[in-house]
């Protein structure tokens, strides 16, 4: 198993400085943001510019890692993809497919998204329209050789308040999605963070889901004692912010709760050995590009201890 990390967290550097500097202190794979300029989002960046991503970036990139050693683990453009607003919908399906189009000219088998919700229909209403629009779209990757991938964050408050902005956070859903769309190219970037405040057992859906986890991220969690009395786990609701619940917070691997020894042993029972890509969300390390890559070697000491 590779110790990579989700290049997101430094939007402020361009993707040689990012390389150079993993490479120099030891990760061994980059999950490459590609989210387009305008796009609203946190915790976003654009190292890979793929709405105009041509054969020639593709030999510069490849170049590049091959000269440090490095591999990319995946393409990374989340986002609402079934927005109940058909424009931005259609731009945001016509960037995720850009994405799909530069990872195949970078041989990269994996892409990583958002299903999305709207907020206007039922859950069952919105799995329904996730199948057909995810259909179309697992087949116009698997005909470039690219997966799809979700990840199981549930987005809470993202798209509107009290609601889930990501309909593939639980195994329900994940059953019911995989029904919707039943190809192999479609799969989970696995993330024990969001499992662990939502209670789910984390280690069992490891196990259910093995052949559907395509790739793994590495995001601890804390629960805030004084938080948890305060707001309990609906979260703050005066003045809320966005996936900052007051009770919970994100956390390097390590700082947290989640065992990470028993997470990647049940990765490697279950036949995953690919990569732990640190996702960088942790509120402690964030303000400064250099206070995020103290973040990324923390989580980076912690887990090369458990993987070999």
């Amino acid at each position: 198993m590779k110790l990579g990390f989700l290049t997101a967290c430094l939007p402020q550097l361009g993707l040689e400085e990012i390389v150079e500097w993993a490479s120099g202190n030891g990760f061994q794979m980059l999950e490459l943001a590609a989210w387009p300029v305008d796009s609203d989002r946190d915790y976003k960046a654009r190292q890979i510019d793929a709405a105009n991503f041509t054969n020639d970036d593709a030999k510069w990139v490849k170049d590049l890692f091959a000269k440090y050693d490095l591999g990319i683990s995946a393409m990374a453009y989340y986002d609402n993809n079934i927005h109940p607003d058909m424009n931005k919908r259609n731009s945001y399906i016509a960037h995720l497919k850009k994405v799909i189009d530069t990872a195949a000219k970078l041989d990269v088998e994996l892409v990583g998204t958002f299903v999305g919700s709207r907020p206007d229909k039922s859950p069952t209403e919105n799995l329904k329209e996730i199948g057909k629009v995810f259909r179309e779209l697992v087949k116009y990757a698997g005909d470039k050789g690219v997966k799809l991938m979700i990840e199981n964050c549930p987005m809470e408050n993202w798209v509107q308040f009290g609601l889930p902005g990501n309909f593939a956070y639980s195994p329900e859903l994940w059953e019911t999605l995989f029904n919707e769309v039943p190809d192999k190219n479609f799969g989970l970037n696995m993330d024990p963070s969001h499992l662990y405040w939502l209670g789910i057992d984390y280690i069992l859906a490891v196990k259910d889901f093995a052949p559907r986890i395509f790739h793994a991220h590495a995001k601890d969690t804390e629960v805030l004692a004084d938080g948890e009395y305060k707001y309990g786990i609906f979260g703050r609701q005066i003045e809320p912010v966005p996936w900052k619940s007051g009770w919970w917070r994100y956390r390097m691997p390590g700082l947290g709760e989640i065992d990470w020894n028993r997470f990647i042993t049940t990765l490697q029972e279950t036949g995953y050995d690919f990569v732990l890509s640190i996702e960088h969300e942790d509120p402690i390390w964030e303000g400064s590009v250099e206070k995020v890559k103290s973040g990324l070697i923390l989580g980076y000491k912690h887990l090369s201890q458990f993987v070999v």
